[in-house]
Parts: C-alpha cells; structure tokens; sequence
C-alpha cells in the first residue's frame, strides 16, 4: 500500500524534470529564433565588455588586478547569469497567460525555466573562461570540484529573487524598467571589474549585504587561486537563500492564481 504514493511522487517528479527540459528548451529556440549567429551571442556579449574593461582599466585608468582577463570574464560571466534571468523574470506571469490557463499547470516552474536557462548559458561560457584562465597562467586544482556546489547556491538564490519579482510585475508593470535601472547600478556596485579590497572600509561592510559579493569571492578563490572558498560566508549566502525561497514562492503562488482568477 505504501508503494502506491511513493510511485505518484516519482511520477510528478518525473513530470517536473520533463516539463522543465521542454520549456528550457523552447526558450532558448525562441530566444535565437532567425538569429544568424545564435546561442554564439552568450559570448559576444561578455567578451566584448570584456574588451572594453581592458581597454579602460588597463590604459585609461589602470588597476590593479592580477590576472585582469580572467578575474572580469569570470565576474561578467557570474553576473549574466543572475542579471538576465531576474531581468526575464519579471514578465513570466503577465506574459505566459496560455500556459498559465492551462489545468494544473506548475505555474512555479516558470522562474525554474529562466534561471536553468541563464545556466545553461553560463556552462556554455565556461570553456572560454577556462581559456582565459590557461592564458593567465592559472593551475587547475582539486578545489574544482566545489564549483558545482557554488553553482546550486546561486541557482537558488536567482529564483528565489525572480518569484517575487514577477509576482511584482502583476500589480506594478514598470517592474522591468525599474529592475533595468537598479541592476545596472548594482553591476558597479559589485566587484566584477575591480577587487573588493579596492573599496574604502567603510563601505565594505554594504557590499557584503549583497550576496553576489561572497559568491563572486568564493567563484573567485576557486578558478583563481585553486583555494577553498570562504566557508562561513557561503553558508550565510545559503541560509538566506533558504529563507528566500519560500517566501518568494508564497508570493509568487497568490499573486499568479489572482492574475489567473482576473483573466
């Protein structure tokens, strides 16, 4: 008798895991659809601002950073990730009104979708920075194997932010515009180009209260220096996170079965 729900659990996660696949998947032929040259974008993007960071920070205005290359790339890279992903979010509910209306439709898989996405992408990046880091003279190490938890982490952290964020957008549709601006801000108020012990002390502590920071610093200690990252600080990174999540879901879930009882 026991068996009998044990194999309806397997089944909804089953279910999950395919869905998730198939919208993963539709989102990354919509979003290259009768694009030339495709997901090749994922790169271009970051390495043209990483072109320009050299420029800059090299003869305009130099710092110093070791490894300069490797030590953007990776923040640019890290950054994309959470950055398009909260920015796609926004519009989930407002703008999947068909798979929304469908019966028992996960509709809090959405954000799941986008997130796995700007993963996808981000693995994608990952032998060019791997490059880099060869250029830069960077040993692998057995460290490596920590990225994958870093990774979970900040997959978690990146939706637990996008639920309520589209919840928000049902109420206040200028959440997207006003999301543009406050990500853009936060981009220089994040060590991706420049290293945190460049900030004054008495701003550091600010910085810390984003959790990109001690993510960035972990991703960091690990492609870079072949280090253990700061432990403490990623397992104050994941309680938050683990405080995120279901209240973001909560939010989420009343604000999208209200947006489906007004349709």
């Amino acid at each position: 008798m026991r068996s009998v729900p044990r194999v309806g659990y397997r089944r909804k996660i089953a279910h999950f895991f395919d869905l998730l696949r198939v919208l993963v998947d539709r989102d990354i032929k919509l979003l290259y659809k009768r694009s030339t040259l495709g997901i090749a974008w994922t790169l271009i993007n970051p390495l043209l601002q990483l072109a320009v960071f050299s420029f800059v920070f090299r003869s305009v205005v130099p710092i110093n950073v070791p490894q300069f290359s490797s030590f953007a790339f990776s923040g640019l890279l890290i950054w994309s990730w959470s950055q398009t992903a909260l920015f796609q979010a926004t519009g989930l509910i407002t703008n999947n009104k068909a798979l929304i209306r469908q019966p028992n439709f996960p509709t809090a898989i959405l954000p799941v979708v986008t997130t796995m996405t700007g993963l996808i992408h981000f693995m994608l990046a990952l032998p060019v920075l791997i490059i880099f880091l060869a250029i830069d003279g960077v040993q692998p190490s057995l460290v490596l194997f920590v990225l994958p938890l870093l990774m979970v982490i900040q997959f978690i952290l990146t939706v637990s932010l996008a639920y309520p964020l589209a919840a928000l957008n049902v109420t206040f549709r200028d959440t997207q515009y006003t999301l543009g601006v406050l990500l853009q801000m936060l981009f220089y108020l994040t060590p991706i180009f420049y290293d945190i012990s460049s900030v004054p002390k008495q701003f550091q502590p600010f910085y810390q209260l984003n959790p990109m920071v001690p993510l960035l610093g972990a991703y960091r200690a690990i492609l870079l220096k072949g280090m253990q990252p700061d432990w403490l600080a990623l397992l104050i990174v994941s309680l938050v996170v683990a405080a995120l999540l279901p209240i973001g879901l909560g939010i989420f879930r009343r604000q999208s079965n209200t947006f489906v009882e007004e349709l």
